[in-house]
C-alpha cells in the first residue's frame, strides 16, 4: 500500500462528474490498484476513489496545470469503463509504501456458526430435558443447524440466524416439511432462534406453529449475567 499526504486537487469524469478543490489529503494506492482520497474529517468514507481494475500513470503536469502550481499529475483510468480520476499534486508532504501481506479478514462475533456452537452446548435453553442429536443435520436441501430431542423424545429442528427474518422462517419450514416425511423423525417441531427476530418473521413463525427463541449472545458466552440487570 502506498500512502501519500499531499496538497492536491482532483477531478472525476465518466458516469459521474465531480471535483475536489485544492486541499491537504491522504491518497491511498492499494495493492489491488484502487486509488482513494481521504480527508482528515467528516465521513470515514473516501471523498473520491477509483475502484479496480484500473491503471495509474504518474505524468508531468501540463503547462496549464503547472501554472496552477501542480508538480505532478496522476491519471487513474478504469480498464473496463471510461471513468477517469485525475489528481493534481501540488505539494507532497509524505510518500511511503508498505507491504501489508494477506489480511485474514474481519472475524465477527455472534455469527451463526458461533451461535450454533453455543446453543449446542447449552441445548437446555430450549427448555429442561432437551438433548442434542447433532449439529448440521444433513438433508437433501441442506443441513439443519441443530437437531435435538425434547423431554418426550420428539424431534426438534432449530434454524439459527443472527437476525431472523421471513426468509429464515421459510427455510425452516422447508426443513420441517422434509423431515416430517421421515417416519423415524416425525413429528418434527421447529424452533427459529436468532439474536433478533423481526416482527413479521415472528408472526409468520407463530402462524406455522414454529417457536421463536431470542438468543442472548453475551449471556451464552458468560460475559453477561441477565439476573444482575436492573432493566
Amino acid at each position: 500500500m502506498r500512502l501519500v499526504v499531499a496538497r492536491c486537487s482532483a477531478r472525476y469524469s465518466g458516469r459521474l462528474d465531480a471535483s475536489l478543490p485544492l486541499a491537504t489529503r491522504l491518497v491511498l494506492v492499494k495493492a489491488d490498484g484502487s486509488v482513494l482520497l481521504h480527508s482528515d474529517g467528516g465521513s470515514y468514507k473516501p471523498l473520491n476513489w477509483m475502484s479496480p481494475p484500473c491503471t495509474l500513470k504518474e505524468l508531468e503536469p501540463s503547462q496549464e496545470a503547472a501554472e496552477r502550481g501542480a508538480t505532478a499529475v496522476w491519471h487513474v483510468q478504469h480498464t473496463k469503463t471510461d471513468d477517469r480520476l485525475e489528481i493534481e499534486l501540488h505539494e507532497v508532504l509524505h510518500d511511503s509504501s508498505h507491504e501489508l501481506g494477506v489480511d485474514p479478514g474481519l472475524v465477527k462475533d455472534g455469527v451463526e456458526a458461533h451461535l450454533q456452537a453455543l446453543l449446542a452446548e447449552q441445548i437446555d435453553l430450549l427448555g429442561p430435558g432437551h438433548t442434542l442429536v447433532r449439529r448440521e443435520y444433513p438433508t437433501a436441501i441442506g443441513p439443519v443447524d441443530i437437531l435435538a430431542r425434547d423431554p418426550e423424545g420428539a424431534t426438534v429442528a432449530i434454524e439459527i440466524k443472527r437476525r431472523g427474518d421471513i426468509d429464515g422462517v421459510e427455510q425452516l419450514t422447508r426443513y420441517l416439511e422434509l423431515l416430517g416425511r421421515d417416519p423415524l423423525l416425525a413429528p418434527v417441531r421447529g424452533v427459529f432462534a436468532a439474536q433478533e427476530i423481526k416482527p413479521q418473521a415472528r408472526v409468520l413463525a407463530h402462524d406455522r406453529g414454529i417457536e421463536c427463541l431470542v438468543l442472548d449472545y453475551h449471556a451464552m458466552r458468560g460475559l453477561d449475567d441477565p439476573s444482575s440487570r436492573l432493566f
